[in-house]
């Protein structure tokens, strides 16, 4: 990202279903793996206004999702279908 001149992300190499509790709230997260259910620590962590894009589910049925916090709630939209590795608990 230094080498692109991009100085307003920061990334984490770590357990992707716990996503990084001390640096929220995320006005985005971008997940490049698929959990089998949409990791609740990962919505928790998202600002108000932030999105999560996630793909989601079992290999051959994953679907990629864009949830964005609103203030009163969650707004999901499924964008496609996807195939991505899968997300393991615990793995980093």
């Amino acid at each position: 990202m230094k080498d692109l001149g991009i100085r307003n992300v920061k990334m984490k190499h770590g357990d992707g279903m716990k996503g990084w509790p001390t640096q929220k709230p995320f006005d985005g997260i971008l997940v490049a793996a698929a959990p089998l259910t949409l990791p609740e620590a990962l919505l928790a962590q998202l600002a108000v206004g932030g999105r999560l894009v996630v793909p989601v589910g079992a290999e051959g049925q994953q679907q990629l999702w864009r949830i964005t916090r609103r203030e009163h709630g969650l707004h999901r939209e499924m964008l496609e279908a996807v195939s991505f590795v899968p997300m393991l608990a615990g793995v980093t």
